[in-house]
């Protein structure tokens, strides 16, 4: 068969896989208000999901397979079709707010590969249809148009320092959303979000002088959340903030599955720690993601120690790339004994840093400066190679059979070259495969492909789940994927004995 057969041979098979997905998560999206649609660079239709906010677009019956302008009217799907194209080219996202006939549609693309895009429809909120048992819900509701959202926020910081009065801004990072779109499906992200955020009560206690509610609520992207105070009272803004979290981090239940989320917080107040809105939105973003950082469920507020810790990360990002050309960064081993003999059968290798000036830096330090500017990879390859010199001392005070275990990080082992570094590592022959342990997140093993799971068990490597029990993961993809044994997480045992 010539390539243009096997590749329409496999846009067959993908199609026809996107479809059963689709099918088979009814039960998880039949509630959506979201129109969502899988649609090809050309306007074809894939797959669609929900839509009950938007039901006059529902694709009817037997719609898959065709041009969007065979569903929607010719002016509203040619738009779409353009946003798609945009999306694509630019890989990303692109969102516009279009009309059909008298109605009006808030419209975001999303790129899933190179001729695909994720359409996902819905009403602007100055638009939503009201359900009458629900009139007389004040809750909250996040504003669905982030550029409508900062238009407000900017507004009102801009009003607020003009009369002095006080304000202040809040930013929540949802931890759990991203691992949930990129493992399990991007619009299951979006319902669990909304599904959070609308449960929350209508009145967590920060009021004005008159005691009406004093906050607003918009969502600045796929996992941060805003919360703009009409107040500069700490208590009541750390009140309110805290019960918020709390709420957003208990359990979600869509159809039969329960999700966890856990919420960070991080706060900025006008005048006191920025004068723009700009600025008072990065500061509060700051707190959050020191907040995030420490793994505290307590609310951080803004501090000038803040912006030294930004500094020194700063630093510590010119200095890892140093590190990591000098070989700076090595392992330290801890044994795994037999428990019945008690000899250790493999040296565990954990990442340190011995910095000359600072002395030790935490992995958890350096490591999230690596993913952030796009060093992990480059780390994780720099570690790899640092095996051989490691095994050939350790092995000299062990017992023939020892093994050493390496840890590779995520972004190492999401790259699509971490199959060859690892087959290209064995091939020096400076380490026998046999003696060669691969420990891999849960996170990063669920988002591999199991034929590049087989292709590392075929080289002879062990390979161990790590990290299990922190996070998203599947004991159906753990009973069939190629793994010798798990590394259950410290917080999930620990977690046991209460």
């Amino acid at each position: 068969m010539n390539r243009r057969g096997r590749d329409l041979r496999l846009g067959n098979a993908c199609d026809a896989l996107i479809n059963i997905v689709f099918m088979a998560a009814d039960a998880l999206f039949e509630g959506i208000p979201d129109l969502v649609v899988l649609l090809r660079r050309e306007g074809v239709i894939v797959a669609h999901s929900g839509g009950h906010g938007v039901a006059e677009l529902i694709p009817p019956p037997g719609s898959l397979g065709q041009c969007i302008e065979a569903v929607w009217s010719q002016p509203f799907a040619v738009l779409v079709r353009q946003l798609v194209r945009r999306a694509i080219a630019l890989r990303g996202t692109a969102e516009a707010r279009l009309r059909d006939g008298t109605c009006e549609y808030e419209v975001r693309a999303s790129a899933q590969g190179p001729d695909r895009a994720l359409v996902v429809i819905r009403t602007p909120p100055s638009e939503v249809r009201e359900d009458p048992l629900e009139s007389s819900d004040e809750r909250p509701r996040p504003q669905l148009d982030r550029r409508g959202f900062l238009r407000r926020f900017k507004e009102s910081m801009s009003l607020a320092a003009l009369r002095e009065q006080p304000a202040a801004v809040a930013v929540i990072y949802v931890d759990g959303i991203a691992d949930i779109a990129q493992l399990i499906a991007a619009k299951l992200s979006e319902q669990i979000m909304s599904a959070a955020v609308l449960r929350l009560p209508a009145q967590f206690g920060a009021t004005d002088a008159g005691g009406s509610s004093s906050w607003y609520l918009g969502q600045l992207s796929d996992t941060l959340l805003a919360l703009v105070f009409e107040t500069s009272d700490r208590d009541a803004i750390e009140a309110c903030v805290a019960r918020i979290c709390a709420s957003l981090s208990e359990p979600v239940d869509v159809g039969e599955a329960v999700f966890h989320l856990t919420a960070f917080a991080g706060v900025a107040i006008l005048g006191q720690d920025a004068s723009s809105p700009k600025l008072l939105l990065d500061h509060a973003r700051s707190a959050a993601n020191e907040a995030r950082r420490s793994g505290s469920s307590r609310v951080f507020f803004f501090t000038d120690t803040l912006s030294l810790r930004a500094l020194m990360r700063l630093d510590i990002a010119r200095e890892l790339r140093e590190a990591i050309e000098n070989r700076d960064i090595r392992l330290r081993y801890v044994g795994r004994h037999d428990l019945m003999t008690g000899r250790v059968v493999t040296w565990v290798g954990y990442l340190r840093w011995l910095h000359p000036l600072r002395g030790e830096i935490r992995p958890d330090e350096f490591l999230r400066v690596a993913e952030a500017t796009g060093l992990a990879t480059a780390l994780s390859r720099a570690v790899l190679t640092s095996l051989p010199d490691d095994f050939a001392q350790l092995a000299a005070r062990s017992d023939a059979d020892v093994r050493i275990s390496f840890g590779a990080l995520r972004h190492h082992v999401l790259h699509e070259q971490f199959v060859e570094d690892v087959r290209q590592f064995l091939a020096a022959g400076r380490l026998p495969a046999e003696r060669l342990e691969l420990r891999i997140a849960e996170k990063a093993l669920i988002a591999r492909a199991p034929a590049h799971l087989h292709a590392l068990q075929q080289l002879g490597v062990r390979l161990v789940v790590d990290e299990v029990g922190r996070g998203l993961g599947s004991l159906d993809w753990l009973a069939r994927a190629p793994i010798w044994g798990l590394q259950l997480d410290r917080a999930w045992t620990t977690a046991l004995r209460t």
